[in-house]
């Protein structure tokens, strides 16, 4: 199938299903927002077991995800994926580290004679939805912003840096990222639990819960794309790599698809919060997780 096809063309193919099953990761990431609102939707005991029912039945999604991504990249762009997830090293071993606490807390939260109790699993679930999707905004950020790690012609590979990565937190389109990530997971979340729990308390509390954290992606979702328009990129050009300013904006330029897909998918995603806040519709994150994974997709892809 593949024996005619060029070496571009199938780095080409390859880093699209790279994209791909990274915005389906970030649409499943609703998980990871319903756990930061258990404290926020559900007023008393009954309510949080719950929104913790309806999420647990789709926990494994996310790490399934998140490691499918890994893996996608690993095999097809090894020596990208050494470098860029190299260069986050710190970061990525706090990822794993939010996703491991994940994995125990829905497994321990409710066990009889559970001596750390059910509010310290609840808060594992919390660092899981808000300190491991930031930290995994920074790093997806850091494939833009790049990182202080280096790999010469003898294939040696070191950090310049002491920090092993963790300056990465510093840079202002790195937090821009993260942040955009959490509040997004956020909204997905709102939107989920209205489509998914047929409760009167819990509807309304949604709501309310979508309207301060749409505010909050919006402004974060804006200034981060006005930040990637406006940053300058690398391109690959005779054999070397220069630095090209307005990378990411002349990659929307030359490619109208790209933009259109993007464009769509921001609409979606804003059709989706309006409709649920001022329309009483119950089928937002449908409409929000299409628009989710054409944002996610162009993003990506944009960088290659």
């Amino acid at each position: 199938m593949f024996g005619n096809l060029s070496l571009l063309t199938l780095q080409q193919y390859w880093w699209f299903l790279v994209s791909l099953i990274g915005a389906l990761f970030v649409f499943i990431t609703f998980v990871q927002g319903g756990q930061t609102l258990l404290y926020s939707i559900a007023k008393d005991e009954k309510q949080r077991n719950v929104l913790v029912g309806s999420l647990g039945r789709k926990w494994e999604l996310s790490f399934t995800a998140l490691v499918l991504f890994g893996g996608a990249l690993f095999a097809a762009f090894p020596l990208f994926y050494a470098v860029s997830f190299g260069g986050a090293y710190y970061v990525w071993m706090a990822i794993l580290f939010c996703f491991i606490v994940q994995a125990v807390s829905y497994e321990y939260r409710v066990k009889p004679n559970n001596f750390l109790g059910k509010r310290t699993y609840e808060l594992f679930l919390y660092i899981n939805g808000s300190v491991g999707i930031i930290l995994i905004g920074i790093a997806l950020g850091t494939l833009f912003t790049g990182g202080n790690f280096v790999r010469n012609s003898m294939n040696f590979s070191a950090w310049t840096l002491p920090t092993y990565g963790l300056e990465a937190v510093m840079h202002p389109f790195n937090v821009a990222f993260g942040l955009t990530l959490f509040f997004l997971a956020r909204v997905q979340a709102a939107l989920y639990f209205i489509n998914n729990i047929d409760e009167a308390l819990i509807y309304a509390n949604a709501k309310k819960q979508l309207f301060k954290d749409a505010i909050l992606f919006i402004g974060f979702f804006v200034l981060l794309v006005v930040m990637l328009l406006v940053m300058h990129g690398f391109s690959y050009h005779g054999g070397i790599v220069v630095q090209e300013s307005h990378k990411f904006l002349n990659n929307f330029l030359a490619t109208p698809l790209l933009a259109v897909a993007f464009l769509a998918g921001t609409l979606l995603v804003l059709y989706a919060i309006f409709i649920t806040l001022f329309k009483a519709s119950r089928r937002g994150i449908w409409f929000s997780g299409f628009g989710v994974i054409l944002v996610v997709t162009s993003f990506k892809l944009l960088e290659h």
